[in-house]
């Protein structure tokens, strides 16, 4: 495995001139990798983490002139491109992941707040991830520095991934035609949020659910599906409604492969407490409410299985790393090191793993290469 992760970031392109070279590009990822996945987060810390561990580094790589000094690491990863860096990572991934075909891949962005450089007039990075839900691995990213660019940067995402036979889920920012059209064009399906974009279309598909509820869905064809959850003195119940009838539905057809519309409400119980909510979406799925509700629940899980763990357990929002392109290449690095725990099957939660990996150099090179 080991051979095989090298191979795949071997046409990574050295920003460089050949005679600054003195430490390979590759030995400098996987210095950085290594350590990100045995809890380094900053520059000095990489250094150190290398210094400590030379010897298990050269197990693995050649290292001729020993550890970069962290200035140079921080010099070699904040002049990477995000595009060739992400399509080394795409290439492995796509190795190392088991097939997407009939899942859910949900589509997400998330802002590192510590990445924001005032001084520099720089917004902080906002990355667009593709998350596949029960392979529970990042399938890939698209960088932007504004929110708003999420509308171009989901269909940079989407073109480089297998959709044939998944669901794509997206949240409201993303409800476009031309991105539904694209998920179709690719052989996947859609369930797309909506809000205050198409506030219009929401409008109007809130009237038909308000209108079946009051005659308690007796005059529209649907599918209707509960789930009930009670942990730690919270109640939470979700159900889910969904219909293919869409005559009262306004311009149906500017949305390829419109076929259904659903909405799932959530009541959470906490104490005397009780709130509830209301979200409504466009799909191209047929009105089966369990594998609607299915691809519902695995987008808001992209909030825990993924933006969490990275924040909580990688200080994603904390990373102060403001470098020419370092919150991009280091966000996506974090995302390696998330599916490296990811395929090492051990039952642990992802905090115990990452402080085995620093302990541990056996475990970490099973974590990293497979060992």
């Amino acid at each position: 495995m080991s051979a095989s992760f090298l191979e795949h970031f071997a046409p990574l392109q050295d920003p460089r001139m050949e005679r600054n070279q003195r430490h390979a590009l590759l030995d400098i990822v996987l210095l950085v990798v290594c350590a990100v996945v045995s809890g380094a987060d900053g520059w000095e810390a990489i250094e150190e983490f290398g210094r400590e561990k030379l010897d298990w580094l050269r197990a693995f790589a050649r290292f001729a002139n020993g550890v970069p000094s962290h200035d140079c690491i921080a010099n070699v990863v904040s002049r990477l491109t995000p595009k060739g860096f992400g399509e080394c990572f795409r290439s492995w991934t796509q190795a190392v992941a088991e097939s997407s075909g009939g899942q859910v891949v949900a589509v997400d962005g998330k802002r590192a707040r510590g990445s924001r450089d005032r001084r520099r007039g720089r917004s902080a990075l906002h990355m667009v991830s593709a998350w596949a839900c029960s392979n529970r691995l990042v399938l890939g990213q698209e960088a932007t520095e504004e929110k708003s660019n999420e509308i171009t940067a989901i269909p940079k995402r989407l073109e480089f991934l297998e959709l044939t036979g998944c669901i794509v889920t997206i949240d409201a920012m993303g409800c476009q035609r031309a991105i539904a059209a694209q998920i179709i064009a690719q052989g996947g399906d859609s369930v797309l949020g909506l809000k205050g974009n198409q506030s219009a279309l929401q409008e109007r598909v809130e009237d038909v659910f308000d209108v079946a509820a009051k005659a308690d869905f007796s005059a529209v064809g649907h599918d209707f599906h509960q789930e009930i959850d009670k942990d730690h003195g919270r109640l939470e119940v979700r159900r889910d409604w969904v219909t293919e009838d869409l005559r009262t539905v306004p311009d149906t057809p500017v949305w390829t492969g419109l076929r259904s519309i659903g909405m799932v409400e959530r009541h959470c119980t906490i104490g005397t407490t009780e709130t509830v909510e209301r979200r409504y979406f466009i799909n191209s799925i047929p009105a089966q409410a369990a594998r609607f509700a299915n691809a519902v629940r695995g987008h808001w899980g992209v909030e825990n299985r993924l933006h969490w763990r990275l924040d909580v357990i990688f200080g994603d929002d904390a990373s102060r790393l403001r470098k020419g392109n370092a919150p991009a290449i280091m966000t996506t690095i974090r995302h390696l090191c998330l599916n490296l725990f990811e395929q090492e099957p051990s039952k642990l939660r992802l905090s115990q793993k990452r402080r085995k990996a620093a302990w541990n150099d056996d475990y970490r090179a099973k974590v990293v290469f497979g060992q």
